[in-house]
């Protein structure tokens, strides 16, 4: 690790890395001064330009100040770095130069800390890149940049999600785009898999370069892709060793089935519509068969069961109605009918025939807390004639109201509440999960009579044919109030589960499925989940709610683009064949030809030799596995394989959405096959909205995207080019662990910040363009003002690497925002100048500033390179001598640098004069605002045409401000610090001298009680090439316009130069 002292071993040679023969940016490159666009550094206040700026600017314009002879004595700024960025150009040349190089290679080798790895989360290849994909691969960068830095050895590998729906689909088109429509059954699984294959690997190919166009990092050369052979047998390893363990199964239970993708889904590819409306209906089952307690004999035989549901669609899968045992239930009678239809709400409400028949008396069981809400629900009276509880109801037997079957009523769990409906629960094992476990308990059959398309089957009866989310629907509501069942059909807004592929509604459906038992590992991964740090740390909490009341994961899914599950089916019985005989050899076939075997060779072919006897009597089956066991098995498929990584992975970072995704499924079968968690720390980020905080939209029209950012869009001026750095300058900015913003507005901010940095670090270049090793002065004898310089570099600098560690990076965009382009600006460089420029090439004064110069620059570099990795290699590019590490190397690279470890001799500045400083600082802004109502009153011009007066009671300030007064060494001295040409302590203050006095103010601080403050014109002359007004201008006959100072940098420059030197 470097030291932190800014002193190193330079050689004096100028840069001449491969950089240097790169083409220069096409404008012309004069020094810009400050009237101009400011002077390498952004402007120090609203005050006039002062004395050694104008100086330097009429030098630099060969503007004449009397007979000009001064102009080639002031040592202006110079450098090679461009005032403009030209990042569209020029990023794309430094990224050249980090490849032909090999820098992260080579970097990543030569560290010697420890591996440090972040694994990446595969990103879907289907489509184009959005703002959540720059957001997050831009984040892993800021991680992976900074752990450089830190020594350490990173290798990140990314990685892309191959299989899937999607994609399928996208082969099918791209198939169908070349073939007549007839030709159809000429897709083959084999040829739709190898144009799915394809149009993946293209995909991947698009979006690896615009990752790369972000300045990411990463293995390019080798990515991983969940369609390789070595993953696909990876993965199958994984999904071998849960069959070993018993957490594989397979049953016929409800899962999510999306008929417009006729597939099962799993909880992590649904979307949730918050808009959905269903048709929901209040619907009587009459009783036949009244308990044995003879409870409801005084009502029989019109008494019914009322139940309300969402899916009137599910009533011909019925086979019990469930109620709560604690509840209580009543016997009331439905008196004195309000209205048959009726508008509630703007809802349409459709009341039943039931309601409105004369056929005698009707009494309905429901919920007794719910009679006043199903009264005004109905439009009817409800007299409550008998009330018990649930569990008095089971076995009471009703009427199908479909069929002719009978069937009984249950006792379900606290699932069913009094918050809606009638308290009685519509049970359809086949269709819903609670209802399937309730069933179980009473072995209540398990009925779906749905097809993949999500229609009726003949089953069904009536139905058949129709469709359960349409058609079919309708005809069930329709059904029922023929036959007198149905009471009220309203419709019902509420949160629906939807394809998140399609954007189509899905249900529930019982099939035959392959399935991960999750209690079989649950609680592992619940004592997993609370050893894995959490940023955010709420982020836990939402995991853990997600794993713990999870249902068994379904794996299987119906389609043909994915990694097959190996299994054999007895053609008779159906018995599957998968053993961990039959698994291995699949993986082998698998690694060496792919999973595409599975679909070209036979069954003969996949079977062991043993079985191959009998492959007549199996069929191979066609389901593949979920993608999210695809992506889930990434830790086993590449950190547990690949040279340089580690399991468990340091860091998985991804959306906030990856909770129900990656993070829940790579902990699943990392926990059901290893014990532990594929990860040590998890870090989440938000979703990108637009500057208004709406969701992006293409029909909107408020997609921001990156890739335009970067280059621009087609015009130019409203959609200008910022290049990649202004882009990840955004991403520092925000606070990532809930939804950011951006756009036209925010990316102008974050574009005026990036010109203000570039700004700073031009004028550390430009100022040190004749530094030499040399020149260095030792800490003990800096000004006080360089120490204090010093100080609050190292105190910043101890801040952003504290933001860092925590991957806080907004806070480091916050301290570079207040320190490197205000603060630092404001007051350290501007300051500076006067040094820099007039105050010789050689004095104590200048060589310690750049000694301080060098420090801010080394460190800022470093700073903010894992952040806008471009700027700080076009710093480093343009340094005017090379960099020597401590190992005698060249730094030929900003990469080949280390953070620095902390100087503790920066931070013993005595405290009093650190706190004292700081004070001065606040008195220096109340000074400029009246300097600044001077120069509105005509009374002076630039700052250097005034003189200051302080006075205070305090007899300890009045010392301290003597001292710096008074300083020896010029750069601590008070009118330095104004720059102003004159600063005068006053022992008294009378009338006589604050009426003479044309503007005054006053300062008040803890520290130093009351300061009052005054400004007058400056005494003397004003030297021709400092600006500075001083007594002695004109005491030379040589130099008659010239100030002491001034005269003495003259008769040394124009000495011989072994004179000079000495």
């Amino acid at each position: 690790m470097e030291a932190a002292s800014c002193c190193r071993v330079f050689s004096t040679q100028r840069c001449r890395f491969p950089l240097r023969r790169l083409s220069a940016p096409p404008w012309p490159q004069p020094f810009c001064t400050e009237s101009s666009g400011g002077l390498v550094t952004p402007s120090a206040s609203k005050r006039r330009s002062r004395g050694p700026v104008m100086a330097a600017k009429k030098a630099a314009e060969g503007e004449k100040q009397e007979d000009g002879k001064y102009k080639h004595t002031v040592d202006l700024p110079k450098t090679t770095f461009g005032l403009r960025a030209n990042s569209v150009q020029r990023e794309p040349e430094l990224q050249k130069l980090w490849d032909d190089n090999q820098v992260l290679k080579r970097v990543s080798e030569r560290n010697t800390g420890t591996a440090f790895v972040l694994h990446d989360g595969p990103p879907y290849a289907n489509g184009d890149l959005h703002m959540g994909h720059a957001l997050n691969k831009i984040l892993k960068d800021f991680i992976n940049r900074y752990k450089l830095l830190q020594n350490h050895k990173v290798s990140f590998v990314p990685g892309w999600d191959c299989h899937g729906l999607p994609i399928e689909l996208k082969g099918k088109f791209i198939f169908l785009k070349s073939m007549d429509k007839e030709t159809l059954s000429a897709l083959t699984p084999i040829k739709l898999r190898q144009k799915a294959a394809k149009f993946a690997k293209a995909t991947v190919d698009a979006q690896m370069k615009s990752f790369k166009r972000y300045g990411v990092w990463a293995d390019w050369d080798n990515p991983y892709l969940t369609l390789s052979p070595e993953y696909e047998a990876a993965q199958l390893e994984v999904f071998g060793q849960m069959v070993m363990k018993g957490y594989i199964y397979r049953g016929r239970k409800p899962v999510h089935w999306s008929p417009s993708s006729r597939t099962a889904l799993a909880e992590a590819e649904l979307e949730y519509s918050e808009n959905h409306i269903s048709r929901s209906i209040y619907a009587a089952f009459k009783i036949t068969n009244p308990s044995k307690s003879g409870m409801l004999d005084d009502f029989f035989p019109n008494v019914s069961l009322v139940i309300w549901t969402t899916t009137p669609w599910t009533i011909p899968a019925n086979a019990a109605v469930a109620v709560n045992p604690k509840l209580i239930y009543a016997v009331a009678e439905v008196q004195s009918v309000f209205e048959s239809e009726s508008t509630s709400g703007g809802k349409q409400r459709k009341v039943g025939n039931i309601l409105s028949s004369e056929k005698g008396k009707l009494f309905v069981i429901v919920a007794s807390d719910l009679i006043t809400t199903l009264e005004s629900k109905w439009g009817v009276k409800l007299v409550v004639h008998k009330s018990f509880p649930g569990s008095a109801l089971e076995h009471c037997r009703y009427a199908h109201p479909v069929n002719s079957n009978e069937c009984s009523v249950i006792l379900g769990g606290d699932y069913i509440t009094t918050e809606s409906g009638t308290g009685l629960v519509h049970t359809a094992p086949g269709h819903g999960q609670e209802d399937y476990i309730t069933g179980l308990k009473y072995g209540l059959p398990i009925i779906s009579p749905v097809d993949d398309e999500g229609n009726f089957t003949a089953e069904a009866g009536q139905f058949g044919g129709l469709s359960v989310l349409g058609a079919g629907n309708a005809a069930v509501v329709k059904y029922l109030d023929e036959q007198y069942s149905l009471i009220l059909e309203e419709p019902y807004k509420h949160k629906y589960p939807y394809d998140w592929r399609s954007k189509e509604p899905t249900i529930f459906r019982a099939t035959e499925q392959w399935f991960a038992s999750v209690d079989g590992f649950r609680d592992a991964a619940m004592d997993a989940i609370r050893r894995v740090t959490w940023v955010p740390s709420q982020a836990q909490n939402r995991i853990v709610a997600m794993t713990s009341s999870r249902s068994d994961w379904c794996i299987s899914r119906q389609r043909t683009w994915g990694v097959p599950i190996p299994v054999f089916y007895h053609v008779d019985s159906q018995e599957p064949l998968i053993t961990e005989e039959t698994i291995e050899h699949i993986k082998a076939i698998v690694l060496k030809k792919g999973s595409d075997a599975w679909w070209y060779m036979t069954t003969e072919e996949l079977l062991p030799d043993r079985y191959r006897d009998k492959a007549s009597e199996y069929r191979k089956g066609t389901d593949t596995m979920d993608v999210w066991f695809d992506s889930g098995s990434s830790w086993a498929a590449v950190l547990a394989k690949r040279d340089g990584l580690n399991f468990p992975a340091d860091i998985y970072l991804e959306g906030s959405d990856q909770h129900r995704g990656w993070f829940q499924s790579s902990l699943l079968t990392s926990i059901a096959t290893t014990g532990k968690a594929p990860y040590s720390s998890v870090i989440t980020h938000g979703f990108v909205l637009d500057e208004k905080g709406f969701k992006m939209s293409k029909s909107i029209g408020n997609v921001v995207d990156p890739e335009k950012i970067i280059v621009g869009g087609k015009n130019h001026r409203e959609e200008p080019g910022y290049g990649a750095d202004v882009l990840r300058l955004w991403v520092s900015s925000v606070d990532y662990t809930t939804d950011v913003l951006i756009g036209p507005q925010i990316l102008r901010q974050m574009s005026d910040m990036y010109r203000k940095l570039r700004g700073t670090m031009r004028f550390l270049l430009s100022n040190l363009h004749d530094w030499k090793p040399d020149n260095s002065v030792p800490y003990n004898d800096l000004p006080k003002i360089d120490k204090y310089a010093l100080f609050h570099l190292e105190t910043v600098m101890t801040s952003m690497k504290d933001s860092y560690e925590s991957y806080q990076f907004y806070k480091v965009y916050q301290i570079l925002q207040r320190f490197a382009t205000v603060g630092l600006s404001n007051f350290y460089l501007d300051v500076a100048k006067d040094r820099l420029y007039v105050g010789g090439r050689v004095s104590f004064t200048r060589k310690s500033c750049q000694t301080v110069l060098m420090a801010h620059l080394l460190y800022l570099v470093r700073a903010i390179s894992p952040i806008m990795p471009h700027l700080a290699e076009d710093v480093w590019q343009n340094l005017p001598f090379q960099y020597t590490l401590q190992d005698g190397s060249l730094a030929n690279f900003v990469f080949d640098l280390k953070w620095p470890e902390k100087n503790e001799e920066w931070l013993s500045a005595p405290k009093d004069d650190v706190d004292f400083l700081g004070v001065i600082l606040e008195l220096r802004s109340e000074v400029n605002k009246i300097l600044e109502n001077a120069r509105t009153g005509k009374l002076i011009g630039s700052s250097l045409d005034a003189k200051v007066y302080l006075h205070t009671e305090s007899s300890d300030t009045v010392l301290k401000l003597k001292e710096l007064s008074s300083a020896s060494n010029d750069a601590d001295a008070l009118h330095r610090l104004f720059i102003t040409s004159q600063v005068d302590i006053l022992p008294i203050l009378n009338e006589e001298i604050t009426s003479s006095v044309p503007y005054t103010g006053k300062f008040s601080n803890p520290r130093t009680g009351v300061i009052w403050i005054g400004v007058t014109r400056a005494d003397g002359a004003k030297c021709e090439r400092c600006w500075n007004y001083t007594q002695d201008v004109g005491s030379f006959h040589d130099h008659p316009t010239l100030c002491v100072r001034c005269y003495g940098v003259i008769e040394l420059q124009t000495q011989p130069a072994a004179a000079a030197v000495s």
